[in-house]
């Protein structure tokens, strides 16, 4: 599928029929799908249709345990401690709910997120805030935009119970160094517990859990991975498996022995509930498989091609302001203009897919220039030189 050390490009927009349909570039959202993908999705529907869905299931059930051995093998983690879930959100909320049920937060305790943090990661974290005084605390930025790590050490002290940072966040390009976070939080033996929000990240970059250090990493499979929607997993820490109990369980997760008493699942299983999409999920399975024959790393590349391209070609474009920041920049363009959700629209009726962010994605970000809606464009490695350049002066005409 590679050539040479790059991508086969019409290899992959062969494989992926919605390329020959629409300029999607909107990646970052939800991503085309490699036929593989669909046709495993409803080749085990069609099982469940033929034999039902208890019995499609248990014919499938090496396959699901390669779901797992493959997300290990895309994030650089041991199989017993992936969860397979709805979504990154339910991923990276099952984490929070160990942490809140079995090491509960006290008044004075802090919480740091990034300023690029997602609402739905920062809305459960003011939660608890409200409900046991513990406080929400924003790291600063360093220069280029991303999370200032040296600041983050001046921030820690045996308060600090959670720090939770997006390693790509979903509006304004830049990639965080989780890596470099997790070092310095080792550095100061924090007894923080560390969430990484992957999910604009697997898939168009490499991810590797045990350098990386966290406690929790929450990813989905409809982003970058080009998997179904409603599909996601969670790797998590040994320590989590050694300190920590979810909240709530139930007959998937822990074994009811006695009237009173219970046993937890081995593994990072017990993070996960008994009912599964498992159509979806051998989709997303398939979706790795795919990815990692690509090679990340080739993919990576091509990406941040196509991206590179992107922003220096938008720049030229009088009315529009290119916002992305970092030292080192994902797959995600974003760009301000007068009006962001008439230029999605506008683009979208000329065949090419973006998306629309607003300040309740990241109320943080937004608000450092008081932005009302950005234009974001996010490509992926089975898109053409042609699409960008497509949708770079189909900018320009809306701008106009």
């Amino acid at each position: 599928m590679t050539t040479g050390i790059g991508i086969d490009v019409e290899a992959l927009r062969a494989d992926t029929p919605g390329c020959a349909n629409v300029t999607h570039l909107n990646n970052a959202g939800s991503a085309l799908q490699p036929a593989i993908v669909t046709d495993t999705v409803v080749a085990h529907l069609r099982r469940e249709e033929e034999v039902g869905g208890y019995e499609a299931h248990a014919e499938a059930r090496d396959r699901v345990a390669g779901v797992y051995a493959s997300v290990g093998a895309l994030v650089h983690a041991p199989i017993e401690r992936v969860a397979l879930v709805e979504s990154a959100t339910v991923a990276w909320d099952r984490g929070l709910q160990a942490i809140a049920f079995s090491d509960p937060l006290a008044p004075g305790d802090r919480m740091l997120v990034s300023g690029s943090e997602y609402a739905s990661n920062v809305l459960p974290l003011l939660q608890l805030a409200r409900r046991t005084g513990a406080t929400v605390e924003v790291i600063p930025d360093g220069a280029d935009g991303a999370v200032d790590v040296e600041a983050l050490g001046d921030m820690l002290d045996e308060r600090v119970r959670i720090v939770s940072v997006n390693h790509a966040p979903s509006q304004n390009g830049l990639v965080n160094d989780v890596v470099a976070i997790g070092d310095m939080l080792r550095m100061h033996g924090s007894p923080a517990w560390y969430l990484v929000d992957a999910c604009q990240s697997v898939g168009q970059l490499p991810v590797d859990m045990g350098r990386i250090g966290c406690d929790v990493l929450s990813a989905t499979g409809r982003k970058f991975l080009r998997g179904p929607r409603a599909t996601g997993f969670l790797v998590v820490s040994q320590r989590m498996l050694d300190e920590l109990e979810p909240f709530p369980l139930d007959l998937h997760a822990a074994e009811w022995t006695t009237l009173e008493d219970y046993e937890l699942a081995d593994g990072a299983a017990r993070f996960e509930s008994w009912e599964k999409a498992y159509a979806a999920l051998l989709g997303m399975g398939a979706a790795i498989d795919y990815a990692l024959a690509c090679g990340i790393d080739a993919i990576a590349e091509r990406i941040g091609v196509l991206a590179a391209r992107l922003r220096t070609g938008l720049a030229e474009v009088p009315g529009v302001i290119v916002r992305d920041r970092g030292s080192t920049q994902s797959g995600i363009v974003t760009i301000r203009v007068d009006d962001a959700a008439g230029v999605v629209a506008g683009l979208r009726a000329r065949g090419i897919n973006t998306s629309l962010s607003t300040p309740d994605y990241s109320r943080i970000d937004f608000g450092r220039d008081q932005a009302t809606g950005l234009v974001r464009i996010s490509p992926h490695a089975y898109n053409t030189e042609d699409e960008v350049d497509r949708a770079i002066a189909g900018v320009a005409e809306l701008v106009r």
